[in-house]
């Protein structure tokens, strides 16, 4: 079905803008990833720039659905007696560029993350008209060209920054509305993504055009399509088959500006052959300005590769190292890093697909559970699960899903979402690992508590199906609640709340309002036992009072006979408290 094009730059464009990029990057990852020689040649380009503008789309499609239906628990937002329809450009924007900060893969993917930010300071700026129009669209482009290459500590010309410059400098030129506008970005792009062979040596030896570049024509393509309503063409259909290569194009047709030259040929080795740093290593910083200034002057001093992205308190990190605890002690001393991930890239990658190492024996079956705290997540490891860990505001994306069931490196496996906003997104997951010839059973857990009991009968000796079935049973007979704290005035079934007002929800509702935590939870459990019970399971988040699980413990002891109670530390887990009922 034809695209229905946007006529101004508002939140629906934005959000429409994300889905066709996602698109876009889906159908060209495979692509994308087998030109991907520079930095390094690791193949995964394209899967960390889908996997960014995954993250992107995610929090946009998170705003959307909180001015549809209110919080999580289903209340409508409350504003001066009326409700809020739609969020605004900066409310979308905003988001936009905080999905693809926290969910930036790579380098490519952390620059792209930078881009969006960029666009999104002039789309979102305060205390100005919207800028909505074609000008407005020339303006975010150029300052998101230029943030980011002041977030590489070295720019290298014939990468994805000169991409983006030149699609600014294109999108300067052009007089017009949006579409006007994004298609001479998106022009400019094409001929500069055509140019880069002739700046890199390395991408000129493969035969490649630049893998960053070729994803952010992509991303101006989507764009192109979310103003006009028409996909731009390129001179020869791109392959989407595992191994097709993009090459650079013939003499002659490197400064062509035409959009139906963006990309032809087939054909690459893949691979520069030079030395680097041995690990890749990203992680999100809370840190303010002035030590971020003296990180970016430690990791360079490090490694290479480094691009520092973000403000406002919150930073994307990526450097390559040869001493990845320096990096990440770096980080420490700067502020406070989490989701740190670090990759060898000697393990798994594409230097080491010549055999020098045979693969490792796929295990039987795993379980594979997204967990909402780092207390859980070491129960969930203790028990032999692979986690995903998911901080509050931060859901994962399905890439991330999928790159756990991978890592757990079973021909079976088990994947527990705990969390009802996450059953889609588990969905996707499950459908790309069944495509790769996983066998894959999606129990829809809803909670962390849930996916306790799931877990506590599981049992990988007994036949698949016979362990699913049991699984799905001990998660269904979990009735699930928690306790959180109102961000804001809002209906519920259980009347209005105010911001500030301790909640209680069982099973997704609120069904208690109080002012006091212990109390609160005291009536929660009370109504989740008045309908019988053999063991509560308490999972205490970082900021719950001090004594109220020994409270609720005690009571429990001495108002329900043969229930017993256990309780974990769930750590920084967004709700106050999580309560199963088994």
């Amino acid at each position: 079905m034809a695209q229905v094009p946007q006529t101004f730059f508002d939140a629906l464009a934005v959000r429409t803008w994300c889905g066709l990029a996602l698109t876009a990057l889906g159908r060209a990852r495979e692509e994308i990833d087998a030109i991907n020689v520079y930095p390094v040649a690791d193949g995964d380009t394209g899967t960390n720039l889908y996997l960014t503008v995954e993250s992107a789309a995610t929090a946009v499609e998170a705003v959307f659905a909180g001015y549809e239906f209110g919080s999580p628990s289903g209340v409508r937002s409350v504003s001066g007696g009326a409700s809020v329809e739609k969020p605004s450009l900066a409310d979308a924007s905003r988001a936009m560029a905080h999905g693809a900060l926290i969910g930036a893969r790579g380098n490519s993917g952390t620059i792209l993350a930078q881009l969006l930010r960029g666009m999104a300071q002039v789309l979102a700026a305060e205390g100005e008209a919207p800028h909505t129009d074609g000008d407005g669209l020339r303006l975010a482009l150029r300052q998101a060209a230029d943030s980011a290459r002041l977030a590489v500590a070295h720019p290298v010309e014939g990468t994805v920054l000169s991409v983006a410059s030149a699609a600014a400098d294109a999108a300067g030129g052009a007089e017009g509305d949006c579409g006007t506008v994004a298609r001479a970005a998106y022009q400019g792009a094409c001929a500069a993504l055509a140019a880069t062979p002739g700046q890199l040596a390395v991408l000129e030896r493969a035969g490649v055009v630049d893998a960053g570049g070729r994803g952010l024509v992509a991303v101006l393509a989507a764009l192109v399509e979310t103003f006009t309503g028409e996909t731009p063409g390129l001179s020869a259909a791109v392959s989407a088959s595992a191994g097709s290569h993009t090459r650079v194009q013939p003499a002659g047709a490197a400064g062509a500006a035409d959009a139906e030259d963006c990309a032809d040929g087939a054909g690459a080795d893949g691979a520069d052959g030079e030395g680097g740093p041995a690990f890749e290593v990203i992680y999100l910083l809370e840190a303010e300005d002035a030590a971020v200034a003296r990180l970016r002057q430690r990791l360079d001093a490090l490694g290479d590769s480094l691009v520092v992205v973000g403000g406002d308190g919150l930073w994307n990190v990526h450097v390559h190292v040869d001493d990845a605890g320096a990096a990440v002690e770096a980080g420490v001393e700067a502020g406070r890093p989490y989701r740190i991930r670090i990759t060898h890239f000697g393990v798994g990658d594409a230097h080491t697909r010549g055999g020098e190492r045979p693969p490792r024996e796929r295990v039987q079956r795993a379980v594979v559970a997204v967990v909402p705290g780092e207390g859980l997540a070491g129960l969930y490891t203790e028990a032999g699960a692979t986690t995903v860990l998911a901080r509050p505001g931060e859901p994962p994306v399905s890439g991330e899903l999928v790159e756990a069931v991978r890592r757990a490196h079973a021909r079976e496996v088990v994947l527990l979402p705990n969390d009802a906003d996450l059953r889609h997104t588990a969905a996707a997951a499950a459908e790309q690992a069944r495509t790769e010839g996983i066998r894959v059973a999606l129990i829809p857990t809803r909670s962390a508590v849930q996916g306790i009991a799931a877990l506590a009968v599981h049992e990988p000796g007994r036949r698949f199906d016979e362990d699913v079935v049991s699984m799905t049973s001990a998660a269904g007979a979990t009735r699930y609640a928690e306790v959180v704290v109102a961000e804001r005035q809002s209906w519920t079934m259980a009347g209005i709340c105010q911001a500030g007002d301790v909640l209680g929800l069982v099973d997704g509702d609120v069904a208690v309002i109080g002012s006091d935590v212990t109390a609160t939870a005291e009536s929660v459990l009370n109504r989740m036992l008045s309908a019988g019970g053999e063991l509560v399971t308490l999972v205490l988040g970082d900021e719950a009072p001090e004594g109220v699980a020994e409270h609720l413990e005690a009571r429990v002891r001495e108002a329900y006979l043969a229930v017993d109670t256990v309780v974990y530390r769930g750590g920084r887990q967004g709700a106050l408290l999580l309560i199963g009922v088994e």
